[in-house]
């Protein structure tokens, strides 16, 4: 009932991880390909390790959660060598995620999986709003266009882009203008909202330390956001570029719901952190019997079919 294809290849249901939760390290992602996911990503690599930004750098809040992580991973050699051993004895392949701190870096690792047996999926993250001192790539449309200029002169690999949120039709538009120049394979919608605050009531502090408490916002607080990035560049793409929903899901009625607005795979980042992988399990019974009450029996059924009101 939940088999999604997604560029060609099969998957039992449309699940995975977001890059940046439960895939730090080999034991966290052989968890992911043991569960119940559709499929999984790897922790977005830098060419070299990072510890990235002091603790505490992520909290569990309320409706969502809030951090600042300043990309830490353990270098892109080390997830190239895992994703290399894993495609070896699977038929459908992982994702394996990418953020540079500079444009060169971000071409220098592209330029790594292009050259290296990796025949997977790859994302290329415009969205790192926890890097200090550093402007979001996706929220500079020319230097995107620069960007994705350079990387399709060599790199011939499925690729993807994860973006942040954007908030102005005119910023859906301009950027799905640019998209549309590409053969991405997808774009990802959406990394967290960034730049928000959340204050302690019992000490009247921040409860992160990097950037005076500064941090991206998921969770239940961005799921109305996340809805309208999905169907703001299903309805703006190219039939062919895909969208990744992400954001907001906690529930099968919440997945459901980015899969009605034109995403084709979903992603889950703080519920995950919270609930561990057996989330996948829970989402997925949800979901089907969300569809049996709605008498569905393929997600192509209602996939993108969301109604407006005449």
């Amino acid at each position: 009932m939940l088999q999604t294809t997604f560029l060609d290849y099969t998957y039992d249901n449309p699940l995975m991880n977001a890059s940046g939760v439960h895939c730090m390290t080999v034991s966290e992602l052989d968890e992911l390909a043991a569960s119940q996911a559709g499929a999984f990503i790897t922790k977005s690599a830098t060419l070299a390790e990072r510890a990235g930004n002091p603790e505490p750098r992520y909290a569990d809040v309320p409706l969502g959660s809030i951090n600042s992580m300043g990309l830490p991973n353990l270098g892109v050699d080390y997830y190239l060598d895992y994703a290399l051993a894993y495609q070896a004895k699977e038929p459908a392949p992982l994702f394996f995620s990418v953020a540079g701190t500079s444009v060169e870096e971000n071409l220098a690792l592209l330029a790594k999986i292009q050259h290296s047996e990796f025949t997977g999926i790859t994302e290329l993250n415009l969205s790192c709003p926890n890097v200090p001192g550093k402007p979001q790539v996706a929220y500079d449309f020319p230097l995107t266009e620069e960007i994705l200029t350079k990387v399709f002169q060599f790199f011939t690999k499925p690729l993807g882009v994860k973006l942040p949120p954007y908030f102005d039709m005119a910023h859906f538009d301009q950027m799905a203008a640019i998209l549309n120049q590409f053969p991405l394979a997808y774009v990802n919608c959406i990394n967290s909202i960034g730049n928000g605050l959340y204050v302690d009531p019992q000490t009247d502090t921040v409860v992160i330390r990097p950037k005076e408490g500064f941090g991206g916002i998921g969770g239940e607080y961005v799921k109305p956001t996340a809805l309208a990035n999905v169907r703001a560049f299903y309805t703006r793409l190219k039939p062919e570029i895909k969208v990744i929903g992400t954001g907001g899901i906690l529930t099968g009625q919440d997945a459901y719901e980015h899969l009605l607005c034109g995403a084709t795979m979903l992603q889950i980042g703080t519920q995950l952190q919270k609930e561990g992988p057996d989330i996948f399990q829970r989402i997925c019974q949800e979901l089907e019997t969300i569809m049996e009450a709605k008498g569905y029996t393929t997600i192509a059924d209602f996939q993108g079919k969301l109604k407006t009101v005449d």
